[in-house]
C-alpha cells in the first residue's frame, strides 16, 4: 500500500486555481483538457485542487493551449517545480496525520491565524512537557512513548513560526476551562501559564480569556481556527478538529459564520491587558 499522498503546499494551492482561471477564460471544460493530456477528467481537476502533486509536462501542455505567453509559461513552470517540493513538516510524516498536515501547511502560509480553545492551550504556545502530557492521554500516546516525542518535536517546531522575520498574527480566545484543568504536575502548569506571559509579550501575539463568569458566548460549542493569507487566490479558510479527523471550511457562507463568531467572542472575552493579570493569578495558586 502507498502512502499517503502529503498535504498540498500553498504554492500547489495557489497554482493550481490560477490554471483552473487560466482553463475556464478559454472556454473550455475540463473534459476538453484532460483530451489534451489523453487524461480522464479528474485528473484535471485533481491538478486544479491541487490533490496531486504538478506533472510539468502535463501543465506545459495546458499552458501552451490556454494561450500563456511565452515568458508567463517558463515562470509557471518554474513555480510549479518549486511548489512541488516538500515542506519541512513533510520529515514527520511517519506520525503526522494527513487530515493534520494540512493544517501545518495552512498555517505556515497564513497572514493571520484566529482561533478559540475551549480545551487546551494551542499547540503553538505549549511547552514542551505541556505538550507531551496532552499526547500521553490522547489518542496518539497509546503506548508508543518514541512516537510521543515524534509529535512533541513536531509540535516545538511549528513554534518557531511565531517569531520568524514576517510572522503572522497570532489572536487567540481561551475558555477559562483551560486554566482549570490541570495537565501534568503543577510544575507543568506553572511552566505553562509562565509561556502563555511571555507569549503576551510578543508584538503578533493577542490571547484574551472567556471567562466563567462571563456567561455563554458565541464558541461555546467546539474549538475552531481562522486562517486568512495574503494571497488573493487563497479564501478565508476555518479548521474544525474532532477526535479522528478534521474539516477544512472555504464556503464564504460557512467562514463568514466562523468570523462573526470569532469577532463577537473578541468583544466579549476580557481585553488582552486583563488576560495577563488572570494569568497572572492562576500562576500564583499552583
Amino acid at each position: 500500500m502507498s502512502e499517503p499522498r502529503p498535504a498540498p503546499t500553498i504554492g500547489q494551492l495557489v497554482l493550481g486555481k490560477q490554471l483552473q482561471t487560466l482553463r475556464e477564460r478559454t472556454g473550455m471544460d475540463r473534459n476538453q483538457a484532460a483530451g489534451l493530456l489523453h487524461v480522464a477528467a479528474a485528473t484535471v481537476r485533481r491538478m486544479e485542487t491541487a490533490e496531486v502533486g504538478f506533472k510539468i509536462p502535463y501543465i506545459e501542455i495546458l499552458l501552451r493551449a490556454y494561450g500563456l505567453p511565452e515568458d508567463e509559461v517558463t515562470t509557471f513552470l518554474r513555480l510549479a517545480d518549486e511548489a512541488n517540493r516538500p515542506g519541512w513538516w513533510q520529515r514527520f510524516h511517519d506520525v503526522l496525520p494527513d487530515w493534520f498536515s494540512g493544517h501545518v501547511s495552512l498555517e505556515e502560509a497564513a497572514r493571520t491565524i484566529r482561533g478559540y480553545e475551549p480545551h487546551y492551550v494551542p499547540g503553538l504556545l505549549q511547552t514542551e512537557d505541556y505538550a507531551r502530557a496532552v499526547l500521553t492521554y490522547g489518542e496518539v500516546g497509546r503506548g508508543d512513548p518514541a512516537r510521543i516525542e515524534r509529535h512533541v518535536a513536531l509540535r516545538m517546531e511549528r513554534q518557531s513560526l511565531l517569531t520568524r522575520s514576517g510572522a503572522p498574527a497570532f489572536w487567540v480566545v481561551l475558555d477559562e476551562t483551560v486554566l482549570h484543568r490541570r495537565v501534568g504536575s503543577a510544575a507543568v502548569m506553572r511552566a505553562q501559564l509562565d509561556r502563555l506571559l511571555e507569549a503576551t509579550e510578543l508584538p503578533n501575539v493577542t490571547l484574551q480569556v472567556a471567562e466563567f463568569a462571563a456567561g455563554h458566548h458565541p464558541g461555546t460549542y467546539s474549538p475552531f481556527v481562522l486562517f486568512r493569507f495574503a494571497v488573493p487566490e487563497l479564501p478565508d479558510m476555518v479548521y474544525v478538529e474532532y477526535l479522528t479527523g478534521a474539516l477544512y471550511l472555504d464556503d464564504p457562507a460557512e467562514v463568514s459564520e466562523h468570523v462573526e463568531a470569532m469577532d463577537r467572542m473578541v468583544a466579549h472575552a476580557e481585553s488582552a491587558r486583563r488576560t495577563r493579570q488572570i494569568l497572572a493569578d492562576f500562576r500564583k495558586e499552583l
